[in-house]
């Protein structure tokens, strides 16, 4: 016979003459106070020994609601997702030792796409720093090339204006992660607390508007163009720059696209936008960034995966205008005309009044052979794909079907990385900004479950949906426990092609179909996980149970919904450029190769 142990209770107060409070509070509760003031309403966390102080600070308060999570990674990950859909800081609290150790990777994916947010890690006591103590490890040392900057905090007096810095750091400037130590002995030593109301730092000073002549260069040059061309990343959406992005591309009427990171900053159904650029971008979208001959480029990085091989980029004479927070991103990977280092909201703002002032208009004369030549190349329906006989499910169908059923609804879509998240982001035409979250720069599996999680606490209301693969899900799959204590209903789609799907299919491009270790060959009941954790969960291998299981799926509005979705084992993601090849060099479908 089960058993279940009963609910801890708080020890009551004893009888005996209360004692005054102490007039001054311990780093513990400075810490939370500081949260407080900065208006955090949740954290993600896991306690051991460097952080019992905190935790017995966060006990006795009411304001902030902490998350227990199954495994440090999923708190950073889930604080994560929080901060891409919310705009807010996320923040996560973890144990030194293992407990940053295993924060490593999340604190890594927030910081490859300028995520912002605080994590706050335990430490030995400062005397035993630097002697081998029990779970003591260099924190400020592994984490310095993953953050955006790191603290170690070895006077509780300094801990306020530490925090106050940490979060000024964090959402400022270009985003991203900053990791604030904190010893034993610093959370249990009591000060003064006194929370800045603002801070100043003589050695960071990001600009945040952009130099007037170079705008009105950047003007000139656009009202010229004959083949214009507007290329927009993660840093639209990060800077909440998209109402201005929006105004700017439809005052020209020039084609636009959006980088992986990018999407939902310009709607999906314009048809100035074509589609996703990149190594899995839309023809138009590829062959038009190569022969446009102006480019702006907003919050955009020119990384590998969107402009393929610099040299074959390069090879066209064009001239590029580069909008950026971050000074260190232009120029960086391809050579700029114009470089405008400002935040992306102010700069399109003052560019677009110079636009409209402006006594020149966009030349229609030069625009309509170009937009003939784009919807020449918009011919090819590159995402076209079979349906299949009746007998196995498309994975492209999915995604296009959940968009069906959903895209009337406020809706957030995370995903992990691999075939599945280029399907979703191919498939699922997003609409508006922050709903879309996935990890670009690092691509890390396991992150879909957590940031969904992070999301639903933020926005209870709204459908989240994971787009999820049967090898990524496993990554952090403990965190099904998590969403039965909090009560987030999400609902997981999990594409299950029993490969780890982007790699067999690099293995079948690029390795002559040797499929090293890419099957899954041991996989669970997904059914019966989905079960034992307390949720629903549902099985399909046919096309004719699409519609219906995700329809069901979102019936259950209450409940975490696991879909497993026998798809297609041998379907692959086009169009593909190939790595080291140049961005108009693509693979449309099996017939190239």
């Amino acid at each position: 016979m089960e058993t279940s142990a009963p609910p801890l209770k708080r020890t009551p107060a004893t009888a005996a003459t209360p004692t005054p409070a102490p007039a001054e509070p311990n780093g513990s509760e400075i810490l939370v106070r500081c949260l407080q003031a900065e208006n955090v309403r949740y954290l993600w966390g896991y306690p051991g020994g460097a952080v019992l102080y905190i935790y017995d600070a966060l006990y006795k308060q009411e304001t902030i609601q902490h998350v227990l999570v199954r495994h440090e990674q999923a708190a950073v990950h889930a604080a994560d997702g929080y901060a891409r859909a919310t705009g807010e800081v996320g923040v996560a609290l973890v144990t030194s030792g293992p407990g940053v150790t295993n924060a490593v990777t999340g604190i890594a994916t927030a910081y490859m796409d300028s995520i912002p947010m605080v994590i706050v890690t335990g430490q030995v006591p400062t005397p035993a720093i630097g002697l081998d103590a029990f779970q003591e490890c260099d924190t400020v040392g592994i984490t310095r090339p993953i953050v955006k900057h790191n603290f170690l905090v070895k006077d509780v007096r300094e801990l306020a204006m530490t925090m106050k810095k940490a979060f000024h750091i964090a959402r400022t400037g270009r985003p991203g992660p900053v990791v604030v130590d904190v010893p034993k002995d610093v959370s249990m030593t009591r000060a003064p607390f006194h929370y800045p109301a603002s801070v100043e730092m003589r050695s960071y000073n990001p600009v945040k508007k952009g130099h007037g002549g170079q705008i009105r260069k950047a003007a000139q040059l656009l009202l010229a163009a004959k083949r214009p061309y507007i290329y927009t990343g993660g840093g639209v959406v990060i800077g909440n720059a998209w109402a201005e992005l929006r105004a700017l591309v439809d005052l020209l009427g020039f084609p636009c696209t959006n980088t992986l990171m990018g999407l939902g900053a310009y709607p999906a159904s314009d048809p100035k936008f074509l589609g996703m650029l990149g190594m899995h971008g839309t023809y138009e979208a590829n062959m038009t960034m190569q022969n446009c001959d102006v480019l702006l480029a907003v919050g955009a990085r020119f990384d590998d995966r969107v402009i393929g091989n610099p040299k074959h980029f390069a090879s066209v004479e064009r001239k590029i205008i580069h909008i950026d927070i971050d000074p260190s991103s232009i120029s960086k990977r391809v050579r700029v005309d114009v470089p405008i280092v400002g935040d992306v909201k102010d700069v399109l703002q003052e560019l677009t009044a110079q636009v409209r002032e402006a006594a020149s208009k966009p030349d229609v004369k030069a625009l309509s052979p170009w937009w003939a030549q784009i919807n020449e190349w918009r011919k090819k329906d590159c995402l076209a794909y079979p349906k299949g006989n009746g007998d196995v499910i498309k994975p492209q169908h999915v995604v296009e079907t959940l968009w069906q059923l959903t895209r009337d609804r406020e809706t957030y879509i995370t995903s992990d990385v691999g075939q599945h998240q280029m399907w979703a982001a191919q498939y699922y035409r997003f609409e508006e900004p922050r709903r879309w979250i996935n990890s670009g720069g690092l691509g890390t599996m396991g992150v879909g479950l957590p940031y969904a999680m992070g999301i639903k606490l933020a926005k209870p209301d709204a459908e989240v949906v994971c787009i999820t693969g049967e090898g990524s899900i496993q990554m952090c799959i403990q965190e099904l426990s998590t969403c039965l204590q909090y009560k987030t209903p999400i609902k997981i789609v999990s594409l299950n092609n029993r490969y780890l799907g982007m790699v067999r299919q690099w293995q079948q491009i690029d390795y002559g179909g040797r499929y090293s270790h890419s099957y899954m060959d041991a996989l669970p009941d997904f059914v019966k996980l989905a079960e034992a954790y307390g949720h629903v969960g549902i099985r399909i291998d046919k096309p004719s149970e699409v519609e219906p299981a995700l329809r069901e799926m979102l019936r259950l509005k209450d409940r975490t919904v696991f879909l497993d979705v026998r798809t297609d084992q041998t379907e692959n993601v086009w169009p593909m450029v190939q790595a080291g090849k140049g961005i108009t060099e693509m693979l449309l479908g099996s017939e190239d190769l």
